[in-house]
């Protein structure tokens, strides 16, 4: 496991770890996140709001890819695709978040992504980020 270099920062940075590098096509990698009752996305004991799964998934997608934090900083989600949510995560857990590359388009790229604990799905489905400045 390697620690991740993202751009992003508490209280909005949820990966914790790489446990299995994406390689150069992208066929998939896989990231950690432990979720913490102090994080302000889990006031409550839960993650407050389904969208933040989809962010999960597009920081997962961002690290795998290389983790630049100065490409993250000139990139954002773009739109979210066929997104289903089982649950929302409680405090306490630690998540899996498997993602790889479905397609590009330019500066956009799809991401198909699972979030599991343990072996249940938590969420999946796709997102666009688009990537850097024009």
């Amino acid at each position: 496991m390697t620690k991740p270099d993202l751009p992003h920062a508490y209280p909005f940075r949820f990966v914790d770890t790489i446990v299995r590098a994406a390689g150069p096509d992208f066929d998939g990698g896989r990231v950690s996140a432990r979720i913490s009752a102090g994080a302000r996305a889990a006031m409550g004991g839960e993650w407050s709001s389904p969208t933040l799964l989809a962010e999960l998934i597009a920081q997962a997608a961002l690290l795998l890819q290389g983790g630049d934090p100065d490409l993250g900083r000139s990139g954002f989600l773009a739109g979210i695709e066929d997104f289903e949510v089982h649950r929302m995560p409680q405090a306490g857990e630690s998540l899996t978040v498997d993602v790889r590359i479905a397609r590009r388009f330019g500066v956009i790229v799809k991401f198909e992504g699972e979030v599991r604990s343990g072996s249940e799905l938590v969420a999946g489905g796709a997102i666009l980020v688009r990537q850097g400045t024009p």
